[in-house]
């Protein structure tokens, strides 16, 4: 039988859709063609396919080699069906059995000596075989990332020859090692560092708690970077899905993970000339932005207002459902993109409006345009503004106070806070829908008419009404989790919204 079928999955987004790789020996002119939607990478495999068949002292058919990637209509791009095309046409011409190819599915490029060269989006590939409960072979440049997903059987390999010989029953492939995990705990930047700014403590408190976006304004040199840098140290820890999918993205994304720290929450901060490209994603083959890589942990954008309108623009409709779909012509992909938007900025172009210590330059129309460079539809998805004010220079010669709480003192009642909103919803509070929003954030007839006043006197949208209320949810968690929401917290979550 001249016909043979072996495994392999393609990219599409975070998706591993399975591409069946069937090969069929004909009689007349020697030649082989690939069809089935083939890019130009994957066109060019039957060269790569050839010479490391030979290379590795098999012979290549002397017939008419027709390859068909299945289904037709998936694009496929990559050089990540090599090895699959190679055993399926030396299972075609009966020069490897055909027993193991059924339950098996194969990921790696050749090269021309037949060696394996690792590929991306090994992670998402290993995922949706896991559901299927097949075995998988990779690289050995991708073992320590797949050695990442549990209850899954993996084999690595170095060389086609290895595969080969393992079908054959010679000799067994090995296992993934994999490395040893920190477990998520965070060793980065302390808030023990921060010196005052008791405002600004709090809110990165509650943004931890809630999981919403929070906005810093201030002079230059008032600390709010460094803010910014200390949230993913008192975030909750991911869980073990939740970090895969993260990894995955970065995996499809063809950047390295440092798998000692797979579990910690990522952290972003493209320049502000990013396009809106690199910061949702895009090109003719999609491939994840910055909102994407940092799926589960926290996007910041420094010097916000110096971004193109257009490019923030871009991260109204991501900031509220969570993700982002990528259409091209002859594509359509989707990638998460849960994060936390953490934006910095100062209160005029000279950076010195409101600073008692000098003395700012910008005329108030001046100070208006640059304000006005963020839209007000945007700076209604932002749950907090808060302003950063300079430090005195005593404070900051001064050793740690009390008040200067690490890291880990402020994430133990993150964690105890965060808790309490996952044991009602299931999830952080920034997260819960209107009806779940009804059922939690009760008022008392005095404070719900203390809060339409105060909502009424503001000008507040209806988006606007239903964050301040999921913050005030916040704030009560971290006070207790009082069932009820008292007015002092609603009055902290709407002074949050002075901007």
């Amino acid at each position: 039988m001249s016909l043979a079928v072996t495994l392999t999955r393609a990219q599409e987004g975070i998706a591993a859709p399975q591409v069946m790789v069937e090969v069929h020996l004909s009689g007349g002119l020697p030649c082989t063609s690939i069809v089935g939607l083939p890019e130009a990478a994957v066109r060019e495999a039957r060269d790569r396919v050839r010479v490391a068949i030979q290379n590795t002292a098999f012979e290549y058919p002397n017939r008419r080699v027709t390859v068909n990637l299945a289904p037709a209509e998936l694009p496929k791009d990559g050089g990540r069906f090599d090895l699959a095309i190679a055993l399926g046409i030396l299972a075609a011409s009966g020069q490897v059995p055909r027993e193991k190819l059924d339950d098996c599915e194969f990921l790696g490029e050749l090269a021309l000596t037949g060696n394996l060269r690792s590929v991306s989006g090994v992670l998402p590939a290993l995922l949706r075989a896991r559901s299927r409960g097949r075995r998988v072979v990779v690289p050995r440049e991708n073992a320590a990332e797949a050695a990442l997903v549990p209850d899954v059987d993996v084999l690595v390999a170095d060389t086609l020859a290895d595969v080969c010989g393992w079908l054959r029953g010679a000799h067994e492939l090995s296992m993934p090692v994999g490395i040893p995990s920190d477990g998520g705990a965070d060793s980065g930047p302390d808030l023990a560092d921060v010196r005052g700014q008791l405002q600004a403590r709090r809110a990165l408190e509650i943004t931890a708690v809630g999981g919403h976006h929070l906005l810093l304004i201030g002079p230059p040199g008032t600390g709010k970077t460094m803010l910014a840098e200390r949230l993913p140290g008192i975030l909750p820890p991911m869980t073990e899905s939740d970090a895969l999918e993260t990894c995955a993205i970065l995996s499809v994304a063809g950047q390295t993970t440092d798998l000692a720290r797979w579990r910690r929450r990522p952290f972003r901060s493209p320049h502000h000339t990013a396009s809106a490209v690199a910061l949702v994603g895009g090109g003719s083959y999609p491939r994840p932005g910055e909102i994407s890589l940092a799926h589960n942990g926290v996007l910041f954008l420094d010097e916000l207002p110096e971004f193109s309108r257009h490019v923030l623009e871009v991260l109204r409709e991501p900031m509220e459902s969570g993700h982002i779909m990528i259409s091209r012509a002859a594509r359509q992909s989707t990638f998460p993109a849960q994060f936390q938007l953490v934006g910095a900025m100062n209160p005029c172009p000279c950076g010195y409006a409101g600073d008692a210590g000098r003395r700012c330059q910008c005329t108030p129309d001046q100070i208006q345009r640059y304000r006005s460079r963020i839209s007000g539809p945007l700076l209604d998805r932002i749950d907090l503004c808060v302003e950063v004010p300079p430090v005195p220079l005593a404070e900051l010669g001064s050793p740690a106070s009390g008040r200067d709480e690490t890291s880990a003192t402020v994430r133990e009642r993150v964690l105890k806070a965060r808790r309490q909103s996952l044991m009602r919803a299931g999830r952080p509070n920034a997260e819960i829908s209107t009806r779940e929003l009804e059922r939690d954030c009760a008022l008392g007839p005095a404070e719900r008419r203390w809060f339409e006043t105060a909502l009424q006197r503001l000008g507040l949208s209806a988006r606007a009404y239903h964050r301040v209320l999921r913050v005030a949810r916040t704030i009560a968690d971290l006070d207790g989790g009082a069932a009820l929401l008292e007015r002092e917290h609603l009055a902290e979550a709407l002074q949050y919204r002075r901007l």
